[in-house]
């Protein structure tokens, strides 16, 4: 017991040999990468940043590297720094189990990848450090889940005077029977709550009002499913489902957000398909203050989709 206890709260390295069996695997590890981002579920971590710390060791197939020399037959550290920018580039996180997890995931798609160990700690929250540990290996390992850029969305902006209007019916028609899968994006509600003049919060409010127009929609027609993560996005992308886009949770969790908002919603919707790999916004006749755009398109009428 004395010997685990020890184990866990020892280095990576440390872990990584006294979990070893087999034969021995050459390591190669990054120690002490400290980056500044803003994560963390409490509300007391939102819009700030914080320090913290990445230690990673993985376990690589045998190469012939040492013999040659050649830098092109070694699995480079930059493996590990790129796994690290990129999924903290890749959307705004809660809990550091997950990032560790999507680390792993990125680390073990190299194919001389084996084992790897992965610790993150926050610096900033406690007078100590807080932080989660966790080992995965190539068997069981899974792909991460992304969008599929090889799909191109529909997105649809469909403003409220056709959302609250007589050709609804016929516009969803049109957008259901569309070759490629649709995502409906919307205007805030028309009667809004006040403004408070904080930004934060009415920026939140918004996108709220947003939300409660998507399950109006929902409400008016069952083809139309509510979604507000990027999983349940990229889901039905692949599957052809009609989806309505509740904003708050990605706008709110993008590591760069976007300078568009609820009070510019047709910006707001440019910004997703962008996020989304689509070419272009379908702009349904009847929002008042369109911009100009060549990733946008005005479309009159439904037989027109």
């Amino acid at each position: 017991m004395t010997d685990d206890i020890n184990v866990a709260f020892d280095t990576v390295e440390a872990r990584a040999v006294a979990t070893h069996t087999g034969d021995p695997l050459d390591r190669i590890s990054v120690r002490d990468y400290v980056r500044t981002v803003e994560i963390g579920a409490f509300q007391s971590e939102r819009d700030t940043k914080q320090r913290i710390r990445f230690n990673v060791v993985l376990e690589v197939a045998d190469s012939t590297a040492a013999d040659t020399d050649d830098v092109d037959q070694v699995l480079s550290y930059d493996t590990i720094t790129e796994a690290i920018e990129e999924q903290l580039a890749a959307a705004r996180l809660n809990l550091l189990e997950t990032l560790a997890e999507r680390v792993a995931e990125n680390i073990l798609a190299h194919p001389r990848a084996v084992r790897v160990f992965v610790r993150i700690e926050k610096l900033d929250r406690i007078p100590g450090t807080l932080g989660v540990d966790i080992v995965r290996s190539k068997v069981g390992a899974q792909t991460g889940y992304t969008a599929d850029q090889d799909i191109n969305p529909l997105i649809v902006f469909m403003p409220n005077q056709v959302l609250y209007g007589p050709e609804l019916d016929a516009w969803l028609n049109a957008i259901a029977k569309h070759e490629r899968p649709a995502i409906i994006c919307l205007e805030p509600a028309e009667k809004q709550p006040s403004v408070t003049g904080i930004s934060m919060i009415d920026r939140r409010i918004g996108l709220l009002s947003i939300a409660q127009n998507a399950w109006f929609l929902a409400a008016k027609d069952t083809r139309c499913v509510v979604a507000d993560n990027r999983t349940e996005l990229d889901w039905a992308i692949k599957n052809g489902q009609l989806s309505v886009w509740a904003p708050s949770r990605i706008v709110l969790d993008a590591v760069k957000k976007p300078e568009a908002g609820p009070n510019t919603p047709l910006a707001l919707a440019m910004w997703f398909a962008k996020e989304f790999f689509a070419d272009r916004t379908i702009l349904l006749q009847g929002f008042d203050g369109a911009i100009n755009s060549d990733r946008l398109l005005l479309v009159a009428k439904p037989d027109d989709l």
